[in-house]
């Protein structure tokens, strides 16, 4: 047996709202932070004021997809382990593990005395009954890829769990940390195809966590309230309130009036942040960002579905001046998926530059010719699609007006598109897919695994909105999760990323720098990567 054998280079999804503020402009909102139940008591540690721009859409790991929605997730319930700010694994709900030198075999030895927030205990079953969800046939959910190695989940005991693989999988440590485990005696009776949609997920969830959730005001906030029995202690924090603001204007405003207590900051607003440092308002945390941003296509759309145009798209969009004009150079313009954040990093991919001359030869090679009003066409007809954001993005917003502008340039018509955060989910994701191309970002994740993005298993059910098909990617993707090696590995996910680039399903535009705005009075967040929440139940106000 293999004590706590890691994989210790791992990435937790750093859940950084990107914000947006009119520099200087300050607007106030009618509720307080400090009006509002907070307290400057630091017996009782005061509240939380979360700001964000995104809803999020339900609270239950195995059907939710947006960051909004996995951060209360991750203040409601527990997994088995969670990460460190240094990405390394640690007992949550599970005190201690072994794994068996094939890999196959893994066994979880969980802590005794745990409560779930209805006072029920938490044992074994809660933990086979959540990990056998994504196995059921009747489910419908998009997070089944890592659950697909699982052949058996066995309870030994009330306390100990045992799992068994059907090959080696080199991120499922962290897969134990991502999905947090359900209450079975509350939704064990739930027919599998129900649970997506269950009252549970966005009015009573019941978890483990240090809290609990009160309640959601649609559109305002979401209050979660400090569990008292928390196994590791009470939390010194009341509450939690994740206030929801419509734009990143509002979101900047309330953060400079003290109504929101933690935020990210956008890099076009830095020098508004600052001054509010300078003035001993906010702290500010940076760090580079496990993500990156891209324009996505549907090559479901036959606009899209010859690589040489989407390398001409490519070769349209001017990436380091987006990065300059609209970032204010707070990233590193991408060429491939990845971040160089992350150890998997492979910086050697293709490079398709800007070169407006060089996009119009591959579309011209293509087959597309200007029509008589200078728009391309082909067979009839003409290249023009509808680019969607969501509306409360201000910076995608504007690389979506980059893009149109520097597009027409090659006689491509986009059309943009705006939706509200929800909406946006609802009509990008599976199994609508109804977008021709959209401004968004992906963080990888608890581990730098891409199957999630790139393999065709995907495309019905997962994270592969844009349909991306490749054989030669998806044996390297298969092959990924069975090495332990990281240099190994490293090596495949690269060669995977290399093959994507060639391919370009995606404009790859930047991987961003992170800022987070932290009051002055709020002890204990700090930027990470990893897990910008660790050990939340620490945190206090003065």
């Amino acid at each position: 047996m293999i004590k706590k054998r890691f994989f210790t280079m791992i990435m937790m999804a750093m859940i950084l709202i990107i914000a947006a503020c009119s520099d200087g402009e300050v607007k106030s909102d009618a509720e307080g932070a400090k009006s509002e139940g907070s307290t400057t008591d630091e017996k009782s540690g005061g509240s939380l004021y979360l700001g964000t721009t995104a809803a999020p859409t339900l609270f239950n790991p195995y059907y939710s997809t947006d960051t909004s929605s996995s951060t209360i997730e991750g203040f409601i319930f527990s997994g088995l382990v969670t990460v460190d700010h240094d990405f390394n694994p640690e007992g949550d709900l599970a005190e201690d593990w072994d794994v068996t030198e094939d890999g196959l075999k893994w066994t979880f030895y969980l802590r005794e005395n745990i409560k779930w927030h209805d006072g029920e205990d938490f044992t074994a079953d809660d933990v086979v009954f959540s990990y056998n969800i994504p196995l059921n046939e009747d489910y419908v959910g998009p997070r089944g890829l890592p659950f697909e190695v699982i052949e058996e989940i066995n309870k030994v005991d009330d306390y100990t769990v045992e799992i068994i693989l059907s090959e080696p999988y080199a991120p499922f440590i962290t897969i134990t940390a991502q999905f947090e485990v359900l209450p079975e005696h509350i939704l064990g009776d739930v027919p599998v195809a129900d649970l997506g949609t269950q009252r549970f997920n966005t009015k009573e969830p019941i978890g483990t966590g240090p809290f609990k959730f009160k309640e959601w005001r649609e559109g305002e906030y979401i209050e979660l309230v400090a569990n008292e029995d928390y196994y590791l202690g009470a939390p010194k924090l009341d509450s939690i309130i994740y206030k929801i603001v419509p734009d990143m204007n509002t979101l900047m405003a309330q953060v400079q009036v003290g109504d929101i207590n933690l935020a990210g900051i956008s890099p076009e607003y830095m020098e508004t942040a600052k001054n509010l440092e300078d003035k001993g308002i906010v702290k500010l945390e940076s760090g580079p960002s496990n993500s990156w941003e891209y324009i996505g296509y549907n090559l479901r759309n036959d606009l899209f579905k010859d690589k040489l145009v989407r390398q001409a798209l490519t070769h349209a969009i001017d990436k380091e001046a987006i990065v300059q004009a609209i970032l204010d150079g707070s990233g590193t313009v991408a060429h491939g998926p990845g971040s160089p954040a992350n150890w998997s990093f492979n910086p050697d991919v293709a490079k398709f530059e800007y070169n407006p001359e060089e996009a119009k030869k591959k579309l011209k090679e293509a087959g597309w010719e200007p029509g008589a009003d200078g728009i391309l066409e082909k067979d009839g007809q003409k290249f023009e699609f509808v680019l969607k954001t969501t509306s409360a993005n201000e910076i995608r917003q504007q690389i979506a007006e980059v893009a149109q502008q520097q597009l027409s340039e090659i006689g491509i018509k986009t059309t943009i598109e705006l939706l509200e955060w929800s909406a946006y989910v609802e009509e990008t994701s599976p199994p609508k897919w109804n977008f021709d191309a959209i401004v968004a970002g992906w963080s990888i994740g608890s581990d730098p695994d891409p199957t999630w993005f790139w393999h065709t298993s995907e495309i019905e059910n997962g994270l592969n909105y844009g349909g991306y098909s490749n054989p030669e990617v998806d044996a390297l993707l298969s092959e990924n999760t069975k090495l332990s090696d990281l240099s190994e590995r490293k090596d495949i996910i690269g060669k995977a990323d290399a093959i994507v680039t060639e391919d370009q399903p995606s404009t790859f535009l930047y991987n961003p720098q992170g800022h987070l705005a932290v009051s002055i009075d709020l002890h204990g967040p700090k930027f990470s990567a990893a897990n910008t929440y660790y050990k939340i139940h620490e945190w206090y106000v003065e």
